[in-house]
C-alpha cells in the first residue's frame, strides 16, 4: 500500500468518525497533491556537470544501473558522456527512466546515442549475482560500463553508489537520475538495453513472460516459476528461490 493511499484512507476514516473543519481537509488534500506532483515537476539538469567543469573536468560520465530488483536476468549499467554545451530540442524530455513510458525511452534511446561523446554498457549475469551478491554485482556492472567508454572519462557522476576503487573525481548523488542529465541518460540507455535483452531471453526461455515483466516479481512471473521451476537466468540467491534460513544458532 503506497503512502499516498494510506494517507487517503486515513483521511476517509477520520472523516467517518470525526467532524473536521473543511479548511483542514483542504490543506491535507493540497499536501497530498503537492507531494504527488513534486517528482514530476523536477527535471534533471547540467548543474552537477557544470560544477565539475569548473574544476577543469571535460569528459564527465553519468552512471546508473538497472535491474537490481528482478528475480531473473542480468543487472546492467549505463555510462554516458554528453557534450557540456549540448542544446537540443529533446533534452527537456529526459528524466529518470522509471518516470518515462517505454515509448518515450525508445524515442530517446537513439537520440542519446547520436548526441553522446561516448556510451558504455556493463552487464553482470544472474550466475555472477548469485556468486557475488547484488550489491557487488551492481558495482561490477558500473565498472564495466565505465571501462567501455571511449574516450575514457575524467570525472564521474554516479546514482547513489560510490566507486572508491576508481581513481577519478566522482560524486555519489542520491536520486541522481532525477538531478543530472548525464545520469538520467545513462538510466535510459541501461533500461532500454536490458528490456530489449529480456525480450530476446523470453524467446530462449518461453513460458515465463520475460518480455512482459522483464524478470520482475509479478504475479504472473511467480506463478510461472511454480509451474515450470527456475531457469538458467533466474537468480537463485533471490527469494522465492532462496531456502528458508536456519536461525537456530544465531
Amino acid at each position: 500500500m503506497s503512502p499516498e493511499y494510506k494517507t487517503r484512507l486515513l483521511l476517509i476514516l477520520i472523516r467517518s468518525f470525526v467532524r473536521l473543519p473543511q479548511s483542514l481537509i483542504n490543506n491535507l488534500r493540497d499536501a497530498m497533491k503537492s507531494k504527488r506532483h513534486s517528482t514530476a515537476k523536477f527535471r534533471p539538469s547540467f548543474v552537477e556537470e557544470q560544477a565539475l567543469a569548473k574544476r577543469g573536468c571535460r569528459l564527465i560520465a553519468g552512471i546508473d544501473e538497472v535491474g537490481r530488483g528482478p528475480l531473473a536476468g542480468p543487472v546492467m549499467a549505463g555510462a554516458v558522456i554528453l557534450p557540456l554545451n549540448l542544446d537540443t530540442p529533446w533534452l527537456h524530455l529526459v528524466n529518470d527512466s522509471k518516470q518515462l513510458s517505454e515509448k518515450m525511452r525508445e524515442h530517446l534511446f537513439p537520440l542519446i546515442y547520436e548526441a553522446a561523446i561516448a556510451i558504455g554498457i556493463g552487464e553482470v549475469s544472474a550466475k555472477a549475482i548469485d556468486e557475488h551478491g547484488i550489491a557487488r554485482a551492481t558495482k561490477m556492472a558500473m565498472r564495466q560500463a565505465i571501462e567501455n567508454l571511449d574516450p575514457p572519462p575524467d570525472a564521474l557522476l554516479i546514482d547513489f553508489v560510490r566507486l572508491p576503487e576508481i581513481n577519478l573525481p566522482q560524486r555519489c548523488i542520491p536520486k541522481g537520475d532525477c538531478k543530472s542529465i548525464s545520469i538520467a541518460c545513462a538510466s535510459i540507455i541501461a533500461k532500454v538495453t536490458r528490456d530489449r535483452l529480456m525480450v530476446e531471453l523470453d524467446k530462449m526461455y518461453p513460458g515465463y513472460g520475460f518480455a512482459a515483466h522483464k524478470g520482475y516479481a509479478t504475479k504472473e512471473h511467480l506463478l510461472s516459476i511454480e509451474r515450470l521451476g527456475a531457469c538458467p537466468i533466474h537468480r537463485k540467491c533471490f527469494s522465492p528461490f532462496r531456502p528458508a534460513l536456519d536461525l537456530g544458532n544465531i
